[in-house]
């Protein structure tokens, strides 16, 4: 019994500081990936915000852990247990769709890379995404530069390009076909290249923090059966 008390708490500590890896590998997600994700005519996947939602319940719950062990309450190791099995299923489930969207990248940010530059001018949150991502990624357009010569923003700026592709606000002419100063490579390379891995990042670490759960999950249920059932939770003396 005191072996697998000491062990569920020391692994309840281990718990709440992966739910804190958790939490910061979502915002992190959140943050790096999410203006890239608009640009996607894919469905984006939930894993950033299921890592969210699981790390922020992982650190309120991972204080229960050592509680229910400590006080041998069989019916808060069986809650905890059963929580331990949801943050599994959950890290499952944001892991797996991490992985499974990777395989889709590249098609659904060539569609709404397009998409974002027939729509320039009218769909603002497209438009700032857009923007923000050229100037990132140093890229212009989809494939080049010259995608832009098709877009209906050009036709009407009269054959420009928008100023984040430029290198730089000086020296810059911005009218096609005779531009320079302007980022010639493509976006569509480098935004699925840049996902693609860290979204790899991102999956992996779910998986590996949900499979921790199984040792939590093992050890609550082996304390709990050890305890025998009493009204309102109290063991008898030892």
């Amino acid at each position: 019994m005191t072996v697998l008390k000491l062990s569920l708490m020391a692994f309840s500590f281990v718990f709440w500081a992966a739910g804190l890896t958790m939490l910061i590998i979502g915002l992190w997600a959140k943050v790096s990936l999410g203006s890239y994700l608009v640009l996607s005519a894919s469905d984006c996947p939930r894993a950033p915000t299921i890592l969210l939602a699981t790390g922020a319940a992982v650190i309120i719950w991972g204080f229960l852990g050592c509680f229910s062990a400590a006080t041998e309450h069989r019916g808060l190791l069986c809650t905890y247990g059963a929580f331990l099995t949801a943050v599994l299923v959950a890290g499952l489930v944001a892991g797996l769709s991490g992985l499974l969207y990777r395989q889709d990248i590249a098609q659904g940010f060539q569609e709404g890379l397009h998409e974002a530059l027939r729509a320039y001018g009218e769909d603002e949150g497209k438009a700032d995404a857009l923007d923000a991502l050229q100037r990132a990624l140093a890229c212009c357009g989809v494939e080049s530069y010259r995608d832009w010569l098709a877009s209906p923003w050009a036709v009407e700026q009269n054959g420009s390009v928008p100023l984040s592709c430029c290198r730089a606000r000086r020296g810059c002419q911005h009218r096609l076909p005779n531009a320079h100063g302007l980022h010639r490579d493509g976006c569509f390379s480098k935004v699925s290249a840049f996902v693609s891995s860290n979204m790899f990042y991102v999956a992996t670490a779910a998986l590996g923090l949900a499979l921790l759960q199984l040792i939590g999950i093992v050890l609550a249920c082996l304390l709990a059966a050890r305890i025998p059932a009493h009204p309102l939770g109290i063991t008898s003396p030892r």
